[in-house]
């Protein structure tokens, strides 16, 4: 796994960079936990979702957000780390210049940040949000929801309750021009730590709505 360090909007940014030999492979990036909760590029949600988007065939980058691990400057409530998710986009893109696709995924905190950048970037083609924080930060900016995309929780999570997450895809489903998938995985807390039951289920599901929307030519 290469490790790089790119630069970001308070400085240097670590990160761990995964391109794809084809100039035109589609491109990704996966945004970590809330850095003051221990939330950083390895958590293995985070790693796990890297790896399932390059065995998709993504040239794919996940990395720190500023003040975790070697990445410079300090939390900055969101504000910054949402500059700090677009600069990331900027770099796998100058790497990838000829990419058709280019996805979102985060997941948690990273997950909100990864769904402002959305609103941000007209160039991102689909995303993926696993366990969105819904009861903790507000989702309103999403309107409307520019992409289609997959939102993925588990039913015994209590850090986000699956009340709130249904809620915010009820409201994103009555918007026109696109479609949220929304798949709950039955038992599974806010960081699908059974491997068997949870994790890979997660996985599976969003590897199969990913390759499907791959072949598709709608957004």
């Amino acid at each position: 796994m290469p490790e790089i360090i790119f630069p970001g909007p308070e400085g240097r940014l670590e990160g761990r960079f995964h391109p794809q030999p084809k100039t035109d492979a589609p491109i990704a990036i996966v945004l970590h936990p809330h850095p003051q909760f221990g939330g950083t590029m390895n958590n293995k949600v985070v790693y796990n979702l890297h790896y399932a988007f390059h065995k998709m065939g993504f040239s794919v980058l996940r990395f720190n957000f500023r003040g975790v691990g070697r990445s410079q400057g300090e939390y900055d409530q969101g504000i910054g780390e949402l500059s700090d998710a677009a600069a990331a986009l900027d770099y796998v893109q100058a790497q990838s210049q000829n990419a058709r696709h280019c996805w979102v995924a985060g997941f948690s905190f990273g997950a909100w940040i990864g769904m402002q950048l959305l609103m941000r970037r007209p160039d991102i083609t689909g995303f993926v949000s696993v366990a969105p924080p819904a009861n903790l930060y507000d989702f309103s900016f999403l309107a409307p929801c520019p992409a289609s995309g997959l939102v993925i929780n588990g039913t015994a999570d209590r850090v986000a309750p699956p009340h709130d997450t249904r809620t915010l895809v009820s409201k994103l489903q009555e918007q026109r021009g696109i479609t949220i998938t929304h798949t709950e995985v039955e038992g599974a807390d806010h960081f699908f730590k059974d491997e068997d039951q949870h994790m890979q289920p997660m996985l599976e599901t969003v590897t199969s709505y990913v390759t499907r929307r791959l072949s598709e030519s709608t957004r």
